[in-house]
């Protein structure tokens, strides 16, 4: 059976960190306002910019505000998880601390009678083969558990450097429409997803570009909704973003949440 709401709101990519207060400080804002208005509240990923391990959290006032903020709102309404390319390796401390509930990536729910598929959206981007080749790799268990038992200071420091090639490879990705196409999410990986959940709404993050698609492949149609990143902080170089997506009886549709 799975789970079943009347009202939705979903968010993923908030890449919260100390170095964006204006983001995380809404973030706050939601849980205490807009997010207790639902029966349910699904975080598809990417909520931190980076996770290095539960055991950080413990010399990290940010993360334990998170980590606070979270678990208050787990009171007033289920709370979801599920993990994103930057935070998968949020283990089961957090998740407990939070009052979170974990899903596995896809994962189908019935929120205002209709089925739909959640993923982080890294996965369908099954024409970027390199990264997929990173992805399957870093998800193995036993190269999870070896980078675990690293030194806390050395796991910062392959954290930062991975942040700082990723923020390369999207600048350059701006700049370029084949590479854009590239890390964007295939039909073929979309359709097949769809197809293993028996599903045709899809809703996932990751790509960073927000919008709503009808899409075909032969004969499957599906809908695919695109949750957008958030970003107060960096004004100079692009526009503010913040946004959910509300589901319930009146439809489906965005939440601004630049206020």
């Amino acid at each position: 059976m799975i789970p079943q709401y009347a009202s939705a709101l979903l968010i993923s990519d908030l890449h919260l960190t100390p170095s964006m207060p204006l983001t995380a400080q809404r973030f706050f804002d939601f849980c205490e306002k807009e997010a207790p208005k639902v029966e349910a509240v699904f975080i598809l990923g990417d909520l931190f910019e980076y996770w290095v391990g539960d055991d950080a959290a413990a010399s990290s006032p940010f993360q334990q505000e998170v980590q606070r903020a979270i678990a208050n709102l787990s009171t007033k309404v289920k709370t979801y998880y599920l993990h994103g390319n930057r935070d998968f390796l949020i283990g089961k401390s957090f998740i407990k601390k939070t009052g979170m509930t974990f899903l596995s990536d896809p994962s189908s729910v019935d929120i205002a009678n209709q089925k739909w598929v959640l993923a982080h959206g890294d996965a369908l981007c099954t024409a970027d083969i390199g990264y997929q080749t990173f992805r399957s790799w870093v998800r193995k268990p036993w190269v999870q558990k070896i980078f675990l038992n690293l030194p806390l200071n050395w796991r910062k420091g392959v954290a930062q450097q991975l942040r700082s090639n990723s923020h390369q490879q999207y600048q350059h990705t701006q700049h370029s429409e084949a590479r854009q196409l590239k890390m964007d999410v295939t039909k073929e990986a979309c359709a097949a997803v769809l197809r293993d959940q028996s599903g045709d709404r899809l809703i996932h993050g990751h790509t960073h570009l927000p919008a709503h698609h009808e899409e075909s492949l032969g004969s499957q149609n599906w809908q695919r909704w695109v949750l957008s990143d958030w970003d107060l902080d960096h004004p100079e170089s692009l526009p503010p973003r913040a946004s959910a997506l509300l589901i319930d009886s009146a439809g489906t549709r965005y939440l601004d949440l630049i206020k």
